[in-house]
C-alpha cells in the first residue's frame, strides 16, 4: 500500500500553524545585530538580526514603521526587537515580523523580562486553567498602587460613576524604584487575607524601566499564590508585563482593570428586573459554553489570521516589483547601448569626421570650393580641418593637369 504524500504547501501550511499557535512565538522580543537591511520603496523594512550563533531574517512594514520605530536603522546596531515569528509559505522560511525596534541601551532589561517570563510559563505559573473567575457582584476590591499617583485617582471617579457601593481598599504601594517589587507582593498577600472579593495592581504607563517592579518574580509568585482573583493594569495597552501574564484578567490601563472589576448597576438591574434570577442562572451557563466556542474561535481565527496572508501577499508584491524594476533597467541598458552603436555609425558617415590626418574642406562665402574655377586671387576663403576654421586670403590660383 502506497503512503500518503503531502504538497509542499500543506507541509508549509501545517508548520505555519504550528508556529501560529505557540504561546512564546506569538510575542516575543529579539536581541542581536542588524545585517543586510533595506528600506524598499514599499515603506516595508527588510533586514536579519544575527549573533554569534546564527541570524534569522526579519520584516517590519510600514505601518509599524512609522510607530515602532524612532531611529534609522543600519547594519551593525544592536537592537532589541518586539514582534512574532511566523513563516513565508511561498518560501518556506520562518522570519520575524517586527512591530517595534529599540537600540540596546536597555537591551539587558528585555532579555530578563523573555528569560523570567520563559521560566514562569514552564513552571505554570501562566495556565488559563489556573485562571480564577473574577466576581460579577464585587462588594470591596483592594487596590495595590500609589497613594498618589493617576491611576487611584482614576479608579475612584469610574468606580464611584458606576457603583458608588463597593468599597474601595487601597494598600499603598511604591510602584517603582528600589523596594518596590516587595512592596507590591506584601500588598497583595495584605489584601488576600482581608478577604476582599477582587484585588487591581496596577500604575501609570512608562518605560520597561519604569514598569520594572511588575515584571519580578516575587510579583508573579504572590499572585499566583493569592486566593484571590487579580486584574493587573499597569502602563498603557501596548505595555505587557509579566504580571499582566500571571494575573487571572489583563487590562490595558489601571481605569480598564476598574471597569472590569466594577460592573455597573444600572445594567444589572435593568437585567435582573428582565430577565428574573432564573433566566440570570441560565444567562451565566450559555454565557460560558459561549465563551468557551469563543476561544476556540479565536484559536482557530489566529491560524487563519488574514494579517499573515496580507503580510506574504505584501512580500510577494516587493518581490515583483524589484523583478519588474530589474526588467526595465536591463532593456533601458539594452536600447542605451543600440543608440550608441548607431551614433557611432552615423559619426562615421559624417564628412567632418574624415577631417583629420591633414585633410580638410574649403569654403567661400558658406559655399565648398570644388574647383580653382571657383577662385580667384584676392579672394577671402575658409578652410574647415578637424578642430576649427582657418580663414585667409587667395594670393594666388595656378592650375594643375
Amino acid at each position: 500500500m502506497a503512503k500518503k504524500s503531502y504538497t509542499v504547501g500543506q507541509v508549509n501550511g501545517y508548520i505555519k500553524n504550528l508556529i501560529s499557535s505557540d504561546y512564546l512565538l506569538g510575542d516575543i522580543y529579539v536581541k542581536g545585530e542588524v545585517s543586510n537591511c533595506k528600506y524598499h520603496s514599499s515603506g516595508h523594512i527588510y533586514f536579519s538580526l544575527k549573533d554569534e550563533t546564527g541570524s534569522i531574517m526579519a520584516v517590519m512594514f510600514k505601518s509599524y514603521a512609522y510607530s515602532g520605530l524612532d531611529f534609522k536603522l543600519e547594519n551593525g546596531q544592536q537592537v532589541v526587537c518586539h514582534g512574532s515569528v511566523n513563516i513565508y509559505e511561498r518560501d518556506g522560511r520562518y522570519q520575524l515580523y517586527v512591530k517595534e525596534i529599540k537600540l540596546d541601551g536597555i537591551g539587558n532589561l528585555y532579555e530578563r523580562y523573555e528569560q523570567l517570563k520563559q521560566k514562569l510559563y514552564e513552571q505554570g505559573l501562566f495556565e488559563f486553567d489556573i485562571k480564577k473567575p473574577i466576581p460579577a457582584y464585587p462588594k470591596r476590591v483592594g487596590i495595590v498602587t500609589a497613594q498618589t499617583g493617576a491611576a487611584i485617582q482614576d479608579i475612584r471617579n469610574i468606580a464611584k460613576r458606576r457603583n458608588p457601593y463597593v468599597q474601595l481598599i487601597l494598600y499603598p504601594a511604591k510602584v517603582q524604584g528600589d523596594g518596590a517589587a516587595e512592596d507590591i507582593a506584601h500588598g497583595i498577600e495584605v489584601l488576600d487575607n482581608m478577604g476582599v472579593d477582587t484585588i487591581i495592581i496596577g500604575r501609570g504607563g512608562g518605560s520597561i524601566e519604569d514598569l520594572w517592579a511588575f515584571n519580578e518574580e516575587v510579583v508573579a509568585w504572590a499572585i499566583y499564590h493569592a486566593k484571590t482573583p487579580i486584574i493587573s493594569g499597569t502602563g498603557h495597552e501596548i505595555d505587557n508585563t509579566i504580571a499582566d501574564y500571571a494575573a487571572d484578567l489583563r487590562a490595558p490601563t489601571p481605569s480598564a482593570a476598574c471597569e472590569q472589576a466594577i460592573p455597573d448597576v444600572m445594567s444589572t438591574v435593568h437585567q435582573v428586573i428582565n430577565q428574573g434570577r432564573q433566566m440570570d442562572y441560565l444567562m451565566k451557563r450559555r454565557l460560558a459554553a459561549y465563551q468557551e466556542k469563543l476561544q476556540a474561535a479565536e484559536r482557530h481565527l489566529r491560524i487563519l489570521n488574514p494579517k499573515q496572508r496580507l503580510a506574504q501577499q505584501q512580500i510577494y508584491l516587493d518581490d515583483l516589483s524589484d523583478r519588474l524594476n530589474r526588467a526595465m533597467k536591463n532593456k533601458y541598458d539594452r536600447y542605451e547601448h543600440r543608440v550608441m552603436l548607431l551614433a557611432e555609425r552615423l559619426h562615421g558617415l559624417s564628412p567632418s569626421a574624415k577631417l583629420i590626418n591633414g585633410f580638410g574642406y574649403i569654403e567661400k562665402t558658406g559655399t565648398p570650393v570644388t574647383t580653382i574655377k571657383e577662385i580667384e586671387k584676392d579672394d577671402h576663403i575658409t578652410i574647415r580641418v578637424h578642430d576649427g576654421l582657418i580663414e585667409t586670403r587667395v594670393t594666388d590660383v595656378k592650375e594643375e593637369d
